[in-house]
């Protein structure tokens, strides 16, 4: 019998850790001043299924800066959908932060201004998707903040200083406490993880990041003419456009289109449309996702992709040309 060998893991990674870059606050200030009178509407999540969940009970509120289609209304996070995600009308008005976000080597989805009101604390949940498995990350910007305004994370305390950028792994248990007189103020930013991006870490994590389980995304290749002509037809399992279940690749086939124009491209199945962003080499990903799960179009069909780490599971799939039926 062959004496079994001591395999060395990683060490988990903490939940939270300051990146690189470092901004000036007073003129993050001046900017939510500019923005600050507005109304801000109440914080949503994103449901099941695409849509916009119920409004929270608490004072949390939000004034989006990025949303799906630019819409200055969503102050959900959003996710896969028939659009792709685009500057508000109030970013325009914040243009040290714009070019901070411009500067982030990442493709970034739901960008928002998320307001913590005194006395308000949030129950203690997960995000399971922004997990670095999944290739998708949470950074915070402080703007305004105090002593009594904490994120609890993974039983850990946080008191983020204003124009310090951090990650967290909101996978795990957190919630918000607001125990002072002054609202809270974070710039929140979802993005996707990239190599560049992990670049920002500190030395030590860039070592840990090296094998550590985790996803790395495309940087946004360079705008070009996507393909034209006739739709493309293929049958995709339901779990492909299954975002809240972990196996995309099972589960009874559905007829799905997929169509072209003006660079841009579009799949269509149960009903459904999801914006699709190009990767490179004939491959795409959902927009408002990462390449957690990704097609592509070969000669030969579609060849679909489904990521979890370093892991990778694809399936092969006949295609045809034409519209649906």
């Amino acid at each position: 019998m062959t004496p079994a060998r001591n395999v060395t893991r990683p060490a988990p990674l903490a939940e939270a850790v300051q990146l690189a870059p470092a901004f000036d606050a007073d003129r993050l200030a001046s900017e939510l001043a500019v923005v600050a009178s507005h109304p801000w509407q109440p914080q949503r999540i994103h449901a099941p299924g695409g849509g916009i969940g119920q409004a929270t009970t608490i004072d949390w509120r939000v004034l989006p800066l990025r949303s799906p289609g630019g819409d200055p209304g969503r102050t959900d996070p959003g996710g896969p959908g028939p659009v792709d995600y685009a500057a508000t009308p109030w970013l325009m008005r914040m243009p040290y932060l714009r070019n901070i976000l411009d500067d982030i080597p990442a493709p970034l989805n739901a960008v928002r201004l998320m307001a913590l009101g005194p006395g308000a604390a949030s129950h203690p949940h997960r995000d399971p998707k922004y997990a670095l498995a999944r290739g998708l990350v949470r950074l915070h910007i402080p703007l305004v903040t105090h002593q009594d305004a904490v994120l609890v994370l993974d039983g850990v305390e946080h008191c983020w200083q204003p124009g310090t950028l951090w990650w967290g792994d909101f996978a795990r248990e957190h919630a918000v406490r607001n125990a002072g007189p002054a609202t809270r103020v974070h710039t929140v930013i979802d993005a996707l993880f990239t190599r560049e991006l992990a670049a920002w870490f500190p030395p030590d994590w860039q070592v840990a990041l090296a094998t550590a389980d985790v996803l790395f995304n495309h940087p946004v290749p360079p705008l070009a003419p996507g393909p034209q002509g006739l739709p493309i037809t293929v049958d995709l399992p339901c779990g492909f456009t299954d975002f809240d279940r972990d196996e995309p690749l099972d589960g009874a086939l559905q007829p799905a289109q997929i169509t072209f124009g003006g660079g841009n491209a579009t799949l269509t199945a149960a009903d459904r449309r999801f914006a699709l962003a190009s990767v490179g080499d004939g491959q795409y990903r959902f927009a408002g996702w990462s390449e957690q799960r990704s097609l592509q179009i070969t000669s030969g069909g579609v060849v679909l992709r489904a990521r979890c780490g370093r892991a990778v599971a694809e399936h092969c799939l006949p295609a045809s040309t034409g519209a649906l039926q």
